[in-house]
């Protein structure tokens, strides 16, 4: 049995063994507490007030109680009345004379890697036991040679609530009596060398805003919802076949108060929400709104897996933002972080002195490019841990999806390692085959418990099937960032337009690839930081050149085959690299040149929603045809879509130089009118208005294997749409 001394050192390793209410030798009842803070302690226990006497020195107490004062072998129930040094009285349960209050079935799933959702009883939860309300806590620490709960409850003296093991475990718990929301707190590990460190919880689900670093006590789910509408057709709304236009978005910089302050979850509710409406976004996607301590990590260095950041508000405050959205008709994505976590002292590196959710190998457990620590995926408490992470943002808070952030950095064990860096796995490769494991369980975790929501992966390699079926032997992932595409033709626009004919198969390169994935085109927020220059300053020319290339790269992305995504700030063409510490320049959208940017990006989701040619068909390539791609001279292409059933083609035209064209022929499928419904050289888009003519008749004239063709003016650094109206 540990003793007080044991206790009075914070490294008392089974607290229930010596506190709390026991049988005596002869057979009456012994209850000891640990308060050395106190001056005098009386029990109540019903109409008698017995006295405990301190014992020893450390700060202990004890009483004795007759056998009769017991119902049989249950013990009788009892309160404490504590006095201080100052005379001040304190009416308190005494923690340990509960029974433990986890089910040990669901620990050991979760030890075992079977239980998705581990925070539903991990971490501090608002509890009951009979008539007493408080909360109960349970940390997982299976190395710790005691674990003591630390926080208001106890004047941050971590003695005072020594945690109980749960068995072989390795999970503590406590119940503590008359805690309730708000409460800060952190567990005090010892480690089996004897060292004390304070840690968050890692099933926290709020904490305190940064440079604090507790966790905070949350309440119980409640949250009034109103989006039943939107999470009845979620699943349509999402389909493959459906439009997704993702307006991709960092909550602390895309708008601040006058004061330079940041604007909360329910301010952003209220004016990005309906900002993101006008504009024809199907989706939000927040950057890591998980809790972070450093705001240039912008949340891709959490250390709190379960709690929304406090930086802008409550965990409600965020379920608000994300139920206005569903009733506007916008999906939310969260960018989700299961590659690495901050080594932080408060968060999970080396959490009971040991590494317990990183790799014991220091080789893999670093991450060179971030200064990070990485996750042991082959651990099944860890997998239990991050999967019930997933499924807390997607259930609780009613996300649509998850995008999963560096997907690549996990697939391969020598990523950013080089020779003697890493260690091959069981068959001598470079794949991370529990990584691997890890990202299948997940997707099909999400996809049967989730139905309708979807996981996209930012993936850079050209790994096989991260967004085909894990039956058919893929990653699972319902779409993957097309990486390829983005920087290829970002690097294609970079180039002076009198160079591009000599690079002209990076523009037409990724339709060799375009249907081996299901691809969303992202030009997100890593293309506009770091010295990389604003999507304006990468274009090549003189202002009205550069915005003529940059309206050029929009419509480009818009009818190219896949979702989209675009970054803030982006669709305002700010010449300023983001800044998380600033905001989007909204000055900018009074001048018609940036304007007009905003308006383009506006008609092209009108454009891309209203027709199933541009939507329903992104990941089927029988639905894309090249009409003209091989012009290099002239650097121009010209490609067709359908709808399904091969309906209502689409004509799309492109001119990469200045060079107007004035006799641009295009052959066509169908004979009779064609209707321009796009032209983004037009007066409204900030563009020289180059007239295009509303309609133009095709003519019988055989041309590249067709036997029409249409013939009109194509504006230079400029994209029409055609589309067909009838014989």
């Amino acid at each position: 049995m540990d003793t007080f001394e044991s206790l009075a050192r914070g490294e008392c390793g089974d607290p229930f063994s010596l506190l709390g209410i026991h049988r005596d030798a002869e057979g009456g009842w012994v209850v000891r507490a640990f308060l050395p803070w106190a001056e005098g302690i009386t029990l109540r226990v019903g109409r008698r007030r017995p006295k405990m006497v301190r014992v020893g020195t450390a700060g202990g107490w004890e009483v004795r109680l007759p056998a009769e004062w017991g119902s049989g072998d249950a013990p009788p129930r009892y309160r404490m009345v504590v006095t201080d040094a100052q005379g001040g009285e304190w009416v308190r349960e005494d923690p340990y004379r509960f029974f433990p209050t986890l089910d040990e079935m669901l620990l050991r799933d979760f030890l075992e890697g079977r239980e998705r959702r581990a925070h539903r009883f991990m971490g501090a939860h608002p509890w009951r036991v009979g008539r007493v309300q408080g909360t109960r806590f349970a940390v997982w620490a299976p190395n710790a040679r005691a674990v003591n709960l630390t926080g208001e409850m106890n004047g941050w003296d971590p003695r005072a609530h020594p945690m109980r093991p749960r068995g072989s475990t390795g999970v503590w718990e406590l119940f503590v009596p008359e805690v309730g929301p708000g409460a800060t707190y952190k567990y005090q590990v010892v480690t089996a060398s004897g060292d004390h460190v304070e840690k968050a919880d890692p099933f926290g689900r709020a904490a305190e805003v940064r440079p604090s670093t507790a966790s905070v006590v949350a309440p119980e789910l409640g949250y009034p919802w109103g989006d039943e509408e939107w999470m009845g057709r979620r699943a349509r709304a999402q389909a493959g076949e459906a439009p997704m236009s993702v307006y991709e978005v960092h909550l602390g910089s895309w708008r601040r108060h006058g004061d330079h302050t940041w604007l909360g979850y329910r301010d952003l509710a209220d004016q990005l929400i309906p900002y993101v409406k006008e504009l024809g976004f199907t989706h939000l996607e927040l950057l890591p709104p998980t809790e972070h301590p450093l705001d240039q990590s912008w949340g891709y260095q959490p250390v709190g897996f379960f709690a929304a950041t406090a930086r802008y508000g409550s965990a409600d405050d965020l379920r608000y933002l994300v139920d206005r959205a569903h009733r506007e008709g916008i999906g939310v994505l969260l960018d989700w972080v299961p590659g690495h976590f901050a080594r932080d002292a408060h968060g999970l590196a080396r959490f009971d002195g040991t590494p317990l959710f990183e790799p014991e190998d220091p080789r893999m457990a670093e991450h060179p490019d971030w200064g990070t620590l990485t996750f042991d995926y082959g651990d099944p408490a860890v997998r239990s841990f991050l999967i019930s992470s997933a499924l807390h943002w997607l259930e609780d808070f009613h996300f649509d999806g998850i995008r999963v952030d560096a997907v690549a950095s996990m697939l391969y064990l020598d990523y950013s390692r080089g020779p003697g860096e890493w260690t091959p796995n069981r068959e001598g490769g470079n794949t991370h085959l529990e990584a691997v494991d890890f990202l299948r369980e997940l997707n099909d975790a999400i996809h049967h418990e989730v139905p309708g929501a979807i996981t996209v992966a930012e993936e850079s390699t050209a790994w096989e099937g991260v967004s085909h079926p894990t039956w058919e032997g893929g990653l699972g992932f319902d779409q993957k960032w097309n990486m390829g595409w983005m920087n290829d033709t970002l690097e294609f626009l970079r180039e002076d337009p009198v160079h591009r004919k000599f690079h002209y198969d990076k523009i037409t390169f990724s339709m060799v690839y375009a249907f081996s994935e299901r691809f969303l085109l992202p030009l997100s927020h890593d293309e506009v930081v770091h010295g990389k220059g604003s999507l304006i300053n990468k274009m090549p020319g003189h202002d009205p050149e550069k915005f003529a290339n940059l309206r050029l790269l929009l419509a480009y992305q818009w009818l190219h085959p896949g979702k989209k995504l675009l970054f803030m700030g982006g669709e305002l063409a700010q010449w300023a690299e983001w800044n998380e510490s600033g905001q989007v320049d909204w000055a900018l959208g009074e001048f018609p040149a940036h304007g007009g940017v905003r308006t383009l990006v506006r008609d092209l989701n009108r454009l891309y929603r209203g027709r199933a040619s541009l939507h329903a068909t992104d990941f089927s390539p029988e639905a894309f045809e090249w009409l003209n791609a091989q012009d290099p001279d002239t650097t121009t292409l010209a490609f067709l879509r359908w709808a399904p059933g091969w309906r209502d083609p689409l004509v799309v035209a492109l001119n990469f130089t200045p060079v107007c064209r004035e006799e641009y022929r295009i052959p066509v499928p169908l004979a009779g009118r064609y209707r321009v419904v796009l032209n983004s050289d037009a007066a409204p888009y900030g563009g020289w208005g180059t007239p295009v003519g509303p309609e133009v008749e095709s003519r019988p004239e055989p041309l590249l294997g067709r036997e029409h063709v249409v013939s009109l003016r194509l504006p230079g650094l400029a994209v029409v749409v055609l589309e067909h109206v009838g014989d």
